[in-house]
């Protein structure tokens, strides 16, 4: 009996190692796709930003200028998404006081009639 128990935890054991084994193997392939697609898309924005970042220079940038452009282009966007929201925020002030402007005036328009 025990040495029956000894092969089921022997056998459980080598299914398992199999199992670590496979997605060991899944993992690694799935890094290295990771990896090619990074240098896909670092090439490409090489490529995009070189010709024309370069200028009148004629210098292809390095990776960190090309970094430091994009740093600098998202946080340009971000500023552009805040003063967005900023601006959304006062149009939706002023529609507010309009709104009770025009309210107010019907009031007095009533009353005017009234009066009359």
């Amino acid at each position: 009996q025990a040495e029956e128990e000894l092969k089921a935890a022997w056998s459980q054991q080598a299914r398992q190692l199999r199992e670590m084994e496979s997605r060991e193997r899944l993992l690694r392939s799935d890094m290295q796709q990771a990896g090619e697609q990074l240098e896909s898309f670092k090439t490409r924005v090489m490529q995009v930003c070189s010709p024309s970042a370069a200028g009148s220079t004629g210098k292809p940038l390095t990776e960190q200028q090309v970094i430091e452009k994009i740093r600098q282009i998202s946080d340009e966007n971000q500023q552009s998404r805040e003063r967005e929201k900023s601006l959304q925020r006062e149009l939706s002030s002023r529609l507010a006081k309009e709104r009770e402007v025009s309210a107010n005036i019907k009031v007095f328009k009533n009353s005017l009639q009234k009066l009359q």
